[in-house]
Parts: C-alpha cells; structure tokens; sequence
C-alpha cells in the first residue's frame, strides 16, 4: 500500500481553506447586499411614497357607529304584554368630524321647510347664541375695543379672553333683539339644537314627535341635497300597565344619566342611548338592551364620508317574563284601592296616605302581587286621586308592631331562654321612671298563659319577659332595670335570619334595609313587639314565608324568565334563562320549634280567643297568621301633623300564610298611620288580608288551578289585561 506523502496532505488542507473563506466572503457580500437593497426600498417607501400612502390609509379609516334596536319586551307570567314597543318614523342627523357650524345651519333651515318641529325646549341660551349668529356684527359692537384692551391687559388666556366677551355679548342682548327671532328661526334653532348636540359620526333624532308619512316622504326625497340627515325607525316604550317597578326609560333628549356615564360609555353605549333609569327598567338594563347594529364608516382625509358598510345587523333585546299574573294584580289592586277610600272616609285617617299589600310563593321566592298605592292630588283638577307606590313595598319602613312576635318567640327557643309549652304569667309591667306597659287585652290582672296561647292572643307581656331573659335582666316592680347591650345584637341578629332588618335580595334597585332605633334602654321592651326598627313591607312577606317553608329564606324575585325576542310576534321566543329560587339562610331553629309557631299562628285564625278570629274564623281554607298594630309617632310627609313626639297614630299590619299545610302564599298587609279611635285600628290591615287570601282562592278556581306549563313549552303571547296605555315621557 503506497503511503501519502506529509507535503501532499498540507496542500489539500490549503486548498480546502481558501474555498471556505471565498465561500464566506461571497455569503457575507450576498447578505450585505440584500440589506442594503432592503434599506434603499423602505427609504423609498417612507420619503417618496410616504404621502400617498398615509392618504391611501386615511381612505379606508374605519369608524363604527352605533344605531338603536327595539328594547325587549316585558309580559306577565301568563304571557300578557306588559311593556311594548311602538315604531314610529324618525328623522336623524350624523355629524362629521369636519362639519361646520355654517354646514348644520344651512340644512337645518332646508328641514324647517320639510318638517315641524316643536321650539318648546329651546332656551334662552340657545336664543342668545343664534342671535349672535344671525346678528355677528352687531354682537361685536356690544363689547367696546376698550373693554377688550382691559381683558388683553390682564393677560389672560385668548381662551378666557373670548369667553369672558361672549357673556359680556349674551348679557346685554336685549328682550327685544330676542322677540326679533321669528317662529320659522325659532324652528330652525330648535332643529339646529338637536344636529348640534349630537356627536361626530353618532346619529342624532332630531324629531321622533309624530312625524307624519308627508314629512317622512318629503326628507326622503330630498337626502341627496341634505348631507348627514336620514330617514330611520325610533322605537317608543310603551307601558301597558300602571304598575310602577315595571320602571321608566331616558328619552333620547336626556340620554344617559350623568351619574351613571362613565358605565355606559365604557360598554359601548352612545350618550344620547335610551336606558333604563328605575325599577325593572333599570335592574334588566344589559339584557333589554340588546345589540345595536354597527355601521362602518369609511372616510377620507378630510373626513368625508366615502362609503358605509354594515358590520352587525344588531339584535333586539332579550325579553322578561315576570313572576306577577296581570289579572291577580289588578284584583288585589281595586281591594287596597277601595279599602283605602274606605278608611278615607273615617274619622281619624287625616294621616292615611299609603298600604301596601305583598304575596310572595314561599317555596320559589316569585313575587305574586307586589301592591302599593297613595292618596295624590291631580295636578290639573286639584282632586285627590290614588297613584301606584309599588315600589314603596321594599323603599319605604315602618315598625310592624305585632307581627314580630313570631320571630320573638323563636329567637327566645333559639337562645334557650324559654321552652315550647312554656307558661308565664301575662301581667302590667312597671319599670321605674316609665309608664306601664301592658297586653291590650290585659291592662290589669295576671292571666298564665303558654307560648301558642301569647301568639293566638297577642301577649305583649310575654315577649317582654322573653326579652328580660335575652338581656340577662331581672325586673321588679316598679324598680330600674339593667338590659345588657349585647341583647340588641341577638335580638337583630336573629331577626335578620328572617329577613328583618337586612335586604331581602330582591331583583330591583334601591331596596331598604329599614331604620335600626339603636340602644336606648327604655326601648329594648319596645324591640320585641315591633315598635322601634322599621321594616319594609316586602322584608315582612319574606319573613312569614321563612316560617312558612319550614325556615329557608329564599330571595324574593319578580321575573322568571329571560327569552330570546319573538320571531313572529304570535308566539315568545326561545327560553334564555330560567330564574328558580335561592336560598339565602336557614334560620337557626328546629323543625320542631317552627312547627309550634306555626301551630299558635293557626290559633290567631282559628282559636277561641285568636286575635283574628273574628275575620278568618269562617274561612273555607285552613291558613295562619298574625295581627299586628304599631303605635307610632308620626314623621310622614304631611309636615304639618308633625307633633312633639308623643304618639299621635297606628300602623296596622298583618301577615299570615296558606293553606296552612301545603303553603302556597305568603302575605303581608301593612297600612302605615292608618284610622286611629276607639280601638278599631287594630282590625284594619287583617279585614284587607282576609279579602286578599279569599280574592287569590277565588281566582285560582276561576281559572280551573291549572299548573304552569313547563318554561320550555312554546307559549303564545297574549294582549294586555288592561287596555290602558301610558304615554311614555318623550322630549323632542
């Protein structure tokens, strides 16, 4: 084998070398020639055609713009309409970024001859200021050139220096130079007005008032010579019911609430958007909304819109199917009314202005009636009239008077301070320094009673000595007593389990929690028979239905539903969203302990010596309850009656469930400052509750007690029950 000479590998290895470093070379001249081409091109791009290119890019910016849809509508739990839509023919105005006062004048004046349009809510700012635009130079002369010397000297801002001379100029435009505006600029003004609030690239509804199909037809014909007005669809809310937590909606002209802005911008509204301003309304914003169609605007450099395109066709908002029957509504509605105008007419009801009636299904929480009515005055007669206060059942308290005697006498089995069938001696009590206080059937003597028995009579005496007990107290005639502090705590704290005192969750804004008294000593008695914390009526529905299904305290709802609008307006849309109960709490107590408190609210019905007896006696169903009556110092809003804080009126109230072993209703009835002589106050709010619990009996037979078909089951959509509508309030 011949060997490879020492001289020969050297020289392959050179040559091999010198490859690579050529090849590396020629790489490295590549790359360098590449960058450089690349940077010659972007220098190119960004000093030759950077122009063209920026203006090729302001041609096809993208804006979106937001137009409305049909809120959704909201029906009874049978399908009735409660709130509707009603369609109605709209003139609008978008506004450019680059449109010019002058260019919002001109056609302002050209729709003046087209449309009417309403100069009611014109100002006299707006007066002053199209005054200074029709009259500029005799604006001017109203500031002197020494007067605007004076300003320069000051050094102030050119800014300021113009604001201060345009209020010097508004102030001293005379009545006269503002009579000289004609009705037809006055039209033009208040047209001008609304194409001027508006803005850049945001429809603005100029008039949505009864635009009649001529105008409607006239604009149409001539949007080519009328830049940025269109023809278009409004949509007016139209309540069909008087019932008031169905809630209001904005106008175009108010918008957004300023309190509230800052929300609504940041999810997607527009300022001058219609929302919910209270009640359901309010709660349900986001839902009845829906999505509004988004308009995509393509403009140039200057502005100008060049084409539109649609986005998204947008989609109606989602509908609400409540809790509340129309029909059970309105009846329970007409007795709170005539019952009111009963009570009127008695002697001692100068303060009665208001009762509140609420039905609650103790085993969901679904509101079934939710009543409330005032005593108002017309505006154009003077005459007294009965508006509705629904929404007074869960923003307005009140102290309860007996009715807490249930949550008492739990509260003390609770605590371990009494025993079920426990007896004590109902008897005057007198602590030193107060007046006596004492049951209203027993001002004088001792009567040994147990706990049914201190229910089914209304025993004041008993649930003091519950709470001697809760506060670790020992009374003796006639001497001070000590309450220790932390009683208040347990008492309260246990009440709230019910619902008292706290806010019962329901599904509608500004809900009270009531007024807590605080600790005063000599009230802690006061405490235990509901005459001290003040509660909302829907606080005490919430309440006697804890004790009704066995103490769950369930969150009290209004709807029941959320479904997708309808598609043919025959039948509703697809179900959404199902609202079953939720339970809040359970009270601490044993079932054992509820059924004995049940027991002696049948007594109040049914007993020989109940306090309703004599109204629920004869009843053809078995059902349970509770009589209550507060004394109470009058603080309503008739100042007038206001005394020196001794009692001057009576809250009578009323709560009770049934049937009595198969619940189905849950009931409160109070009647703030209702009639007050002779003693008959305490009957008052328990006649009402017997008519309410005999007219929903009444009415489930008349209607054949059918069960609810099931939420998913198609269900057709059925007209109002009442043919009332209510104009909604529109400013155009």
């Amino acid at each position: 084998m011949r060997k490879i000479s020492k001289k020969r590998a050297a020289s392959a290895k050179a040559k091999l070398r010198t490859n690579t470093v050529f090849r590396m070379n020629i790489l490295f001249f590549t790359i360098f020639l590449l960058f450089s081409i690349l940077i010659l091109r972007l220098g190119f791009l960004q000093i030759v055609q950077g122009e063209e290119y920026v203006r090729t890019l302001e041609r096809t910016e993208e804006v979106s713009v937001n137009s409305s849809v049909p809120r959704g509508r909201i029906y009874d739990s049978v399908g009735r309409v409660l709130v509707d839509n009603e369609p109605k023919n709209a003139i609008t105005y978008t506004k450019l970024q680059t449109t010019k006062q002058g260019e919002m004048l001109t056609i302002a004046k050209k729709l003046a001859t087209m449309i009417v349009k309403k100069t009611d809510s014109i100002t006299t700012r707006d007066k002053q200021d199209h005054w200074i635009r029709l009259n500029l130079d005799a604006a001017n002369e109203k500031v002197s050139t020494k007067e605007k010397n004076k300003l320069i000297a000051d050094e102030l801002s050119q800014s300021d220096i113009q604001r201060k001379i345009d209020a010097m100029v508004r102030e001293r435009i005379t009545e006269e130079e503002l009579a000289s505006i004609t009705e037809q600029e006055l039209e033009v003004l208040a047209i001008y007005r609304e194409m001027s609030s508006g803005y850049a690239l945001s429809p603005q509804i100029i008039t949505s008032d009864n635009v009649t199909p001529e105008e409607f037809a006239r604009v149409s014909e001539h949007l080519g010579e009328l830049n940025g007005v269109n023809t278009t669809t409004d949509w007016v809310r139209v309540p069909m019911s008087t019932l008031s937590i169905l809630g209001r909606t904005t106008s175009p002209t108010e918008g957004i609430p300023k309190d509230s802005l800052s929300y609504f911008l940041a999810r997607n509204y527009s300022r001058n958007d219609r929302v919910g301003k209270s009640n359901i309304e309010q709660q349900y914003e986001e839902i009845l909304q829906g999505q509004k169609s988004v308009v995509k605007n393509i403009t140039n450099g200057k502005g100008t819109v060049k084409e539109t395109q649609t986005v998204f066709e947008g989609q109606p908002g989602k509908d609400l199917v409540l809790t509340i029957d129309s029909e059970m509504q309105a009846k329970m509605e007409s007795l709170v009314e005539a019952k009111m105008v009963e009570m009127k007419r008695q002697r001692g009801s100068h303060l009665l202005d208001r009762t509140f009636v609420v039905i609650l299904d103790p085993n969901t929480g679904e509101v079934l009636s939710i009543v409330g009515k005032q005593f108002g005055e017309d505006p154009d007669t003077g005459k007294r009239i009965i508006n509705d206060y629904a929404f007074g059942t869960f923003t307005s308290a009140y102290e309860i008077g007996s009715t807490i005697k249930p949550a008492t006498v739990l509260t003390g089995y609770d605590q371990g301070v009494i025993q079920m069938n426990e007896t004590m001696i109902d008897e005057p009590i007198t602590i030193a320094g107060s007046n006596p206080k004492s049951s209203v059937f027993n001002r004088n003597s001792k009567i040994a009673m147990t706990d049914l028995e201190a229910l089914e009579r209304s025993s004041n005496v008993y649930m003091f000595k519950i709470g001697f007990r809760l506060a670790n107290a020992i009374y003796r005639y006639k001497k001070p007593i000590d309450i220790d502090s932390d009683a208040y705590g347990v008492l309260r704290n246990s009440y709230s389990q019910f619902g008292l005192g706290v806010t019962t969750g329901i599904d509608l804004p500004n809900e009270s929690a009531g007024i807590t008294g605080g600790e005063q000593t000599e009230k802690f008695l006061d405490l235990t028979i509901g005459q001290f914390d003040t509660y909302t009526p829907l606080q005490m529905a919430q309440y006697v239905s804890t004790i009704a299904n066995d103490g769950y305290r369930i969150k009290p709802h209004v709807v029941k539903e959320i479904r997708d609008p309808s598609t043919d307006g025959v039948t509703m849309g697809p179900l959404v969203t199902e609202i079953g109960p939720t339970v809040l709490n359970r009270i601490n107590n044993t079932q054992a302990q509820i059924d004995q408190i049940k027991r002696g609210m049948n007594r109040v019905y049914f007993g020989s010596q109940g306090s309703a007896k004599a109204y629920f006696g004869d009843a053809p169903y078995d059902a349970a309850g509770k009589t209550g009556s507060a004394e109470v110092v009058y603080r309503g809003p008739n100042r007038e009656y206001w005394g020196n804080g001794t009692i001057d009126s009576i809250n009578s109230t009323h709560i009770g469930f049934a049937p009595y072993n198969n619940p189905e209703i849950a009931y409160a009835v109070v009647i703030p400052w209702a009639p007050y002589y002779n003693g008959e106050y305490e009957s008052t709010a328990t006649i009402l509750a017997r008519e309410v619990v005999d007219a929903y009996f009444a009415l489930k037979k008349k209607n054949g007690a059918t069960e609810e078909a099931e939420s998913t089951t198609i269900q057709s959509i059925k007209p109002a029950f009442s043919d009332t509508i209510i104009e909604e309030d529109i400013e155009n």
